[in-house]
């Protein structure tokens, strides 16, 4: 009997890659190995993101696209994941009779269940919270391809409740991993041949502060990198607020950790961050960067920028141009404001016309090309260490990322794959760099 093929599409953020790899992992119990060809594929899933506006319609014109492909009485599983099928649930059976599955996101632990009730021509939503005890048990290892990089669930949901925010609502409430099974996975990982893991969470600098944890998230870091065989340690994502100097010492304190961090800001002007319900204010924003750089001379930057947020003005949004000229962000993710059903800014007046927000994303966005491209050009020259991932663009190249997670491309052998080089960089371009060893 042959494999059972499983397609699945990927929305969104980490912690979707991060799912979609449980998914595959979870399913190939059930006898399913993953395709890139829907159309010939035994099961299509899609692991949805509500975060942007007008996320439903999008997945709906999705399913639409791929009903093509269960005609002619194919036996094939339709299935949606993620943050848009907790949302919407039964909605999308009853919306799309074509659609077999809908599998919230504490619910991955029912999904070989599902994928076999569906097999037997069963429909099923399964859009439950569960409580933190429950959880806390349902963190489904990772199995199968082994890789030199991995995601590490610490943390799950998120309790701030920023008002533009649908996270809490379609993720949950905060909950932090044990400590214990979190540093077993990581061996286990490192066991296998992984050389750098990714700690992963809404708000994943909040690990700890519920109780949940015997320690802090600095402490776990520090845990994480006396483990043999992890020579590289990243985090996903970061709240200012619960930036502590504890967990900015650890960048200078432990070798392991990435040069990069992710902080997004959301707006430079204090008034829109009082409106977002941030928790934090432009000074203390910028505060926290200067410490970063008095520890860690060379970490680079990134974030996240709302532009048109209710009662935005041009002096707000200015607020936010001088603030990525203070920072000097490496990159940034950039959306214009859109309200999400059920948060407290959907009850604000949208009062920034659709032209105004394009406007300003075009300038914010021309001010970050500017910034990437001189912030790359002083890197030349510069040497890296590299995580060689696999091959590069161009024949009689490899790949991989830097301490700083840039990608960089230089010549080598295959036989690098796995190894950390140095890397003398020798030319910029907008998301990487060339090199040579």
């Amino acid at each position: 009997m042959h494999d059972k093929l499983l397609y699945i599409e990927t929305f969104g953020c980490q912690m979707n890659v991060n799912d979609s790899e449980r998914i595959v992992s979870l399913l190939a119990d059930c006898g399913y190995v993953s395709t890139g060809d829907p159309s010939v594929a035994d099961m299509i899933l899609l692991n949805t993101c509500s975060v942007r506006g007008g996320a439903e319609e999008k997945v709906y014109n999705r399913l639409a696209n791929l009903r093509i492909y269960k005609r002619d009485g194919k036996k094939q599983i339709i299935a949606v994941g993620g943050c848009v099928a907790q949302q919407e649930g039964e909605e999308l059976l009853r919306r799309l009779p074509y659609v077999d599955l809908v599998v919230g996101t504490h619910n991955l632990h029912l999904l070989q269940e599902m994928v076999q009730s569906a097999e037997r021509g069963e429909r099923r939503s399964e859009t439950a919270f569960i409580d933190k005890e429950q959880r806390l048990d349902l963190f489904p290892s990772i199995k199968g391809e082994s890789r030199l990089s991995r995601f590490v669930t610490v943390m799950q949901g998120c309790d701030n409740f920023c008002s533009y925010c649908i996270v809490p609502y379609v993720r949950g409430r905060e909950i932090s991993r044990r400590s214990s099974d979190i540093l077993e996975e990581v061996r286990q990982l490192a066991d296998d041949g992984v050389r750098e893991v990714i700690l992963l969470g809404q708000n994943v600098n909040s690990y700890g502060l519920k109780g949940e944890s015997d320690f802090s998230f600095a402490e776990l870091l520090c845990r994480v990198a006396v483990i043999d065989g992890i020579e590289r340690i990243r985090f996903t994502t970061s709240h200012p607020k619960d930036m502590s100097d504890e967990l900015i010492s650890c960048f200078g304190d432990i070798a392991k950790l990435s040069g990069h961090i992710h902080l997004p800001a959301q707006s430079g002007s204090d008034f829109v961050l009082k409106q977002m319900g941030r928790g934090y204010t432009r000074q203390s924003y910028l505060e926290k960067i200067t410490k970063l750089r008095s520890v860690r001379p060379e970490i680079v930057v990134t974030g996240d920028i709302i532009v048109g947020f209710p009662g935005e003005s041009d002096v707000d949004f200015e607020l936010t141009l001088s603030l990525m000229e203070e920072v000097r962000y490496i990159d940034i993710f950039s959306f214009v404001y859109s309200p999400r059903p059920g948060t407290k800014a959907a009850a604000l007046n949208d009062d920034v016309s659709r032209e105004v927000k394009k406007s300003r994303l075009d300038r914010l966005m021309a001010l970050q090309r500017q910034h990437t491209r001189e912030i790359s050009q002083e890197m030349i020259d510069s040497v890296m260490s590299v995580l060689v991932e696999g091959e590069g663009k161009l024949p009689g190249q490899v790949s991989g990322k830097a301490n700083n997670g840039r990608i960089v491309n230089f010549p080598g052998d295959v036989s690098l794959i796995g190894s950390f080089v140095d890397v003398k960089i020798s030319k910029a371009y907008p998301n990487s760099f060339l090199g040579e060893r």
